[in-house]
């Protein structure tokens, strides 16, 4: 069967998609990206209606507190309160909030960052659109999967606030068949990665049950998480005995229940799910990507997505031809609407068990735009029976939670880092609001509305005389 076959290459023709067919730009359109700075005064959001995003589950007359001030200094949250109860610190700078409501900045816990301006060629201003674009659509934190030379350095920079952009998490090169030829080569590129600073291996199809034995073992030696997918040697149940991190793209589980060519029953997927519950796996489902990918997509609607402005026209050409001529390990053509249907039973069922869910989308990759690609994802999600209160954990605290080691955030209390979000609207009564926000908050930096339209304006501008450029 095609889909058990060859599952190194697709992700490999993914990665040429994002990174080679880029198309060169000039030192003089650079990116107009807001200036990084780390301020110390305080900045006030008054008057606001605040989902806290508590650790535990609370009851719906807890999910939202009503008129509070939140006060931030330099990059994290020092206070919580009763806007009527709650001093204004002097010459603290005030974001209106009345009517407004406040939670945390979101995760994107499967993307991807272009490499350096120096790094094959890529032009900086590609990066920095990238950075700039998680931001706008609320994104305050990435979890990279894919690293690359030079990448650590733009996660020092992002973080000492010499550049703008989500903080970053980031996973090393790939482990597959090609980068480990041994087990004890193996466990020394698992070192080598730990040693280097890297937050997690990627592990990418194709690697043997004997190698991936050795990189779990030694995982676990150095303290180090390993995630991504499932080889086919692997198998699912062995990813989660053998304690990956989280299981992207809900990958080996429709292989291990036959879900490509029959329809699955609770039953059916009974055992896999608890086994995942009772290994404390987390799932990153990114179902809005992998229903493009399987071929189960309305590619009407796909090439009609207003954010394709903001991608450089040779990628975005790049994703056309997949529509026209869709191939890989993961396409599944005939079956794709059967498939894309157990996919989302699968969800409710993982869900309704308790399982970790993690909010991602994969991009940038096929007609899924960073940080914008939320609004594609998030639907997908409700239709797999999710609530939107749990929609949101999955992308805020739940997320804080999985990073608890590195810093505290993902929750609007005293102590966390200040990633806001700040909407028009209660989300948990409609989640589109969190599709334009009033203003996004990263580090303690404030991005008004205003920035953020002006900011994708001129990445709008910059694709058009890109693609009139011969």
């Amino acid at each position: 069967m095609l889909l058990k076959t060859l599952l190194f290459r697709f992700s490999y023709f993914m990665v040429l998609v994002l990174v080679l067919a880029l198309p060169s730009v000039s030192g003089a359109a650079q990116s107009k990206q807001a200036e990084p700075s780390v301020k110390q005064g305080y900045i006030v959001f008054d008057q606001v209606h605040v989902l806290p995003m508590h650790t535990e589950p609370v009851a719906p007359d807890q999910q939202v507190l009503r008129k509070q001030r939140v006060v931030v200094q330099g990059d994290r949250i020092i206070a919580v309160g009763a806007a009527n109860e709650l001093a204004i610190p002097q010459g603290a700078t005030l974001i209106d909030g009345a009517g407004r409501y406040l939670l945390p900045g979101l995760s994107e816990m499967h993307g991807h960052v272009p490499p350096l301006a120096d790094f094959s060629g890529v032009p900086k201003r590609y990066l920095d659109d990238v950075l700039t674009l998680y931001l706008a659509g609320g994104v305050t934190t990435v979890r990279g999967m894919l690293g690359h030379d030079r990448q650590l350095q733009l996660k020092d920079d992002i973080a000492s606030g010499k550049r703008l952009g989500p903080t970053l998490y980031l996973a090393g090169p790939s482990f597959n068949q090609h980068t480990v030829t041994s087990t004890e080569q193996a466990r020394q590129r698992v070192r080598e990665h730990k040693q280097q600073g890297w937050d997690l291996l990627k592990i990418h199809p194709g690697l043997s049950l004997e190698h991936y034995q050795a990189i779990a073992a030694e995982a676990n030696k150095q303290n180090i998480d390993f995630a991504g997918h499932v080889p086919e040697a692997v198998g699912i149940k062995q990813a989660i005995l053998l304690g990956s991190r989280t299981i992207d793209h809900l990958d080996g589980y429709m292989a291990a229940l036959d879900g490509f060519d029959t329809v699955l029953t609770p039953e059916d997927m009974a055992p896999l799910v608890a086994l995942t519950k009772q290994h404390n796996v987390a799932v990153v489902p990114t179902e809005a990507l992998w229903q493009t990918i399987i071929g189960a997509a309305d590619s009407e609607k796909l090439q009609a997505y207003p954010e394709l402005k903001y991608m450089p026209a040779r990628v975005v050409d790049g994703w056309q031809r997949y529509l026209q001529q869709a191939s890989g390990s993961y396409y599944t053509g005939a079956t794709a609407a059967l498939h894309a249907e157990n996919r989302r039973l699968l969800l409710g069922e993982l869900y309704r068990a308790g399982v970790t869910i993690l909010l991602g989308t994969d991009a940038p990759q096929l007609f899924s735009v960073p940080g914008l690609s939320l609004r594609r994802e998030i639907p997908k999600m409700l239709e797999a029976g999710m609530s939107p209160y749990d929609i949101l954990r999955s992308g805020t605290v739940l997320v804080g939670e999985y990073f608890a080691d590195e810093d505290q955030f993902g929750q609007v209390k005293a102590g966390q880092r200040a990633d806001l979000l700040l909407v028009d609207g209660n989300p948990l009564d409609d989640l589109s609001v969190l599709n334009q926000p009033a203003g996004v908050m990263v580090r303690g930096q404030w991005l008004s509305r205003q920035q953020l339209d002006s900011l994708l304006a001129d990445i709008a501008a910059a694709r058009l005389t890109e693609s009139s450029t011969p």
